[in-house]
Order: C-alpha cells, then sequence, then structure tokens
C-alpha cells in the first residue's frame, strides 16, 4: 500500500465522516426549531416572502396586565 492509496482511503472515510456530521447537524436543527420559550422562529421566514400590506400577521400581539399600567 503506497501513500496514495493511503490518501484516498483517507479522502473517502473523510468525506463519509463529514457527510455523517452535517447530516446530523441538519436533524438537530430540524428537531430543535424552537428556542428555550418554545417559540418557533421558523414561521418568521415566511415574513419577506408576504410582505404587502393586507398580510396577517406572524403572531398577535396581547398586552399583559402589568404593560397596561
Amino acid at each position: 500500500m503506497d501513500i496514495a492509496q493511503l490518501q484516498a482511503y483517507g479522502m473517502v472515510t473523510l468525506t463519509i465522516a463529514m457527510t455523517l456530521v452535517l447530516y446530523g447537524y441538519i436533524y438537530h436543527l430540524y428537531k430543535n426549531r424552537k428556542d428555550v420559550d418554545g417559540v418557533d422562529y421558523e414561521q418568521y421566514s415566511n415574513m419577506a416572502l408576504n410582505d404587502s400590506i393586507d398580510a396577517t400577521p406572524v403572531a398577535s400581539i396581547s398586552k399583559s396586565n402589568d404593560e397596561e399600567k
């Protein structure tokens, strides 16, 4: 086994490992879409696409009793 063949095996192994890491990271991001407070910010990505005056709000804003004082 010469150095070129060893490099080829190393490159294939590294490519497979990095592919698995990438898919694991994508799955992690998909699984944990909500932050600590439970807010899913992915719904806000449509704000740039639905940018018209008639568009409905993404989330309603309600004032609590503390803010009204």
